[in-house]
């Protein structure tokens, strides 16, 4: 996002390979890209369908009557975890060395387990009773698999019951309140409250003004997507102003943040 002081400001959105945008005229050949205009100080950037060679520097450029500015961010993009190859079945010998192999791909990196499933663990269909065996591929890491490198331990259990291989990117954790703008806007325009959090999984959001949960209508919507929520009023009444709650929830906790218009 990006917004400027007023509407004779020059503006571009810039990246490593060049101008995305100069004006509201596009220079990139993407069709990914567009702007986000949902007012006339904003000069937002939205790109759809992201992948990972998106990721890196983006540069909002503001030339202004008193004196240039420039905001920075960066784009991580994360990729799931996908196993891309695992052992197949395997029959040896007791008192043998094994060598089981899972390899997984993902961003960040991800930490590969193993876990076995004991005969306690058969009936019903659930996996129940499972011990975790974490093995190191070499000293260095011990504990985290390696794409290029397997798995591998002697193994003296019974080895004619499954062994499941995991792979994880980043651990489940409550919400977070990351960033909550407020906004002063003059009645009769349009106003944006913001509220962010980091969440695994993603949170749901819910808004509040006093103890009264808020829905998209009379001018207010209420638009989230991943980690970000945004109130938007449409057009700003004296009614409008005051206190208002973002609530970000998952299955693990639940927090909130108090902004004010």
């Amino acid at each position: 996002r990006c917004y400027v002081e007023d509407r004779s400001s020059k503006v571009a959105w810039l990246n490593r390979s060049g101008i995305i945008f100069a004006g509201e005229d596009k220079w990139s050949l993407d069709p990914r890209v567009e702007l986000e205009k949902r007012n006339p100080l904003e000069y937002s950037l939205r790109i759809q369908k992201v992948d990972v060679y998106d990721e890196g520097s983006y540069t909002c450029s503001v030339q202004t009557q008193h004196h240039p500015k420039t905001s920075q961010v960066y784009l991580i993009v994360q990729v799931p975890p996908k196993i891309s190859n695992i052992s197949s079945d395997i029959t040896v010998n007791e008192g043998s060395n094994v060598t089981l192999v899972c390899m997984a791909n993902g961003r960040p990196e991800p930490v590969i387990t193993w876990r076995h499933l004991t005969p306690t663990g058969l009936g019903g269909g659930h996996i129940m009773g499972m011990r975790e065996n974490v093995f190191s591929p070499h000293p260095d890491h011990p504990g985290r698999g390696r794409e290029d490198r397997p798995c591998q331990q002697g193994l003296s259990a019974p080895l004619n019951l499954p062994w499941f291989c995991y792979g994880s990117g980043t651990a489940p954790n409550p919400p977070t309140i990351t960033e909550s703008k407020s906004n002063e806007a003059a009645t009769g325009r349009q106003a944006l409250l913001r509220c962010e959090a980091s969440a695994v999984p993603m949170p749901d959001f819910e808004w509040y003004r006093d103890d009264t949960r808020i829905n998209s209508a009379n001018g207010l919507e209420i638009k989230s997507t991943g980690t970000q929520s945004l109130l938007m009023v449409a057009n700003v009444t004296e009614e409008h102003y005051g206190n208002y709650t973002c609530v970000a929830a998952n299955k693990l906790g639940v927090t909130n943040a108090s902004l004010y218009l």
